[in-house]
């Protein structure tokens, strides 16, 4: 685990990278910023959590980091161990988790629930979707009270080293870390929708997979939206996608989701 401070003093402010060894865009992102650093009001502490993963190219060594929290200093596996390390340094900080995927293009924020400082931070960042995923965040890091995860867009994508430049200077706006930089949220932004997130939608043993349906964009009851080896799977009621891509997860599709309204500040 590499960390890295801008400003003086204790950081209440964190940005993390490489959660997951194969999303190099946090990385990028963050030593882009680094390169130029910008003048702070507030400490900031940058996090590359998963060194070894992200040196081997891989999602993890052991486990799957964002699957591991709390974690154990005694724990058999690296990212038991790393987890338990990387949350007692981000204690008492309000954070933003870098990510990236196979499924989704644009930058998106995920919150396990929409609280205060979702309201807060959210509107300030380059995405116009929030998803909620309540139940379903045990073991990872947006489970803990002031974090935020991101993902930036596609996974090893120029785009996304670029977006999460966007995400990291919006979140520092948004915290009042940036000097001089006032909090304001643009007017002529999207307003960001929030989906609250469902059950998995699981995949049979195959040898191909397709996904027929869009991200975010309302799968009606009886339509077709996916298939495992040309058997299609036909939705029984309407529901929104997230995160559904052919082969980004081993033995899911993805989620289904509800669109629950627009987040209001």
């Amino acid at each position: 685990m590499r960390i890295e401070q801008l400003g003086e003093g204790t950081p209440e402010v964190a940005v993390v990278a490489a959660i997951h060894g194969d999303e190099p865009c946090g990385v990028r992102a963050v030593e882009r910023v680094l390169d130029d650093p910008p003048a702070v009001d507030r400490p900031v502490k940058f996090v590359v959590a998963n060194e070894t993963a992200l040196a081997k190219g891989v999602r993890y060594v052991d486990e799957d980091l964002n699957r591991a929290f709390p974690g154990d200093p005694d724990a058999d596996t690296h990212e038991g161990r790393l987890a338990a390390a990387l949350a007692e340094e981000l204690r008492d900080c309000t954070t933003l988790s870098l990510h990236s995927t196979q499924s989704y293009a644009e930058p998106f924020a995920l919150v396990d629930a929409v609280d205060e400082i979702a309201r807060s931070v959210c509107p300030y960042l380059p995405v116009s979707v929030l998803v909620e995923t309540g139940g379903q965040s045990e073991g990872r890091l947006i489970e803990y009270p002031h974090v935020i995860e991101v993902e930036c867009g596609l996974q090893g994508s120029a785009a996304a080293a670029d977006n999460g430049v966007d995400l990291i200077r919006g979140f520092l706006t948004a915290t009042g870390a940036l000097a001089d930089d006032e909090p304001v949220a643009g007017e002529d932004a999207d307003p960001v929708v929030v989906y609250r997130l469902g059950p998995s939608v699981p995949k049979s043993v195959a040898e191909e997979y397709e996904v027929f349906a869009h991200n975010f964009e309302e799968v009606a009851a009886g339509e077709s939206f996916a298939a495992a080896d040309g058997d299609e799977l036909v939705a029984d009621e309407a529901f929104y996608p997230v995160l559904m891509s052919p082969y980004g997860y081993e033995d899911v599709f993805g989620y289904r989701a509800e669109r629950v309204g627009v987040l209001d500040g």
